[in-house]
């Protein structure tokens, strides 16, 4: 993932949790134009910094870098609450993800 696609992925996420740069720089512990930098490209992340913003996320590195799980947070609850079913269950959450998909 280049600079500018973790940019576009923060801010997109960022936004869809309905927090600003500066709310969500303040409550990583950063000071308040840190989430603003990197999304602007003119700062990086460190390590640390990146798995600081997947846990505000609430959302792993993978999740945060699978460009294609458009909603993270949501599935990993999906997925949280598919682990409580019985097979018969799961068979019927897949017929109807597979009927879905397919539309």
């Amino acid at each position: 993932m280049e600079e500018k696609d973790f940019a576009l992925r923060l801010a997109k996420l960022r936004t869809k949790k309905n927090v600003s740069a500066r709310e969500m720089s303040l409550a990583i512990g950063q000071n308040p134009g840190y989430i603003n930098h990197i999304e602007t490209g003119r700062g990086t992340p460190s390590l640390s910094g990146i798995l600081y913003i997947c846990d505000y996320l609430g959302i792993t590195p993978s999740e945060f870098f699978d460009t294609e799980i458009e909603h993270p947070e949501k599935l990993k609850g999906i997925i949280e609450d598919l682990k409580k079913l019985n097979d018969t269950q799961l068979e019927t959450i897949a017929a109807l993800v597979r009927e879905l998909a397919n539309k």
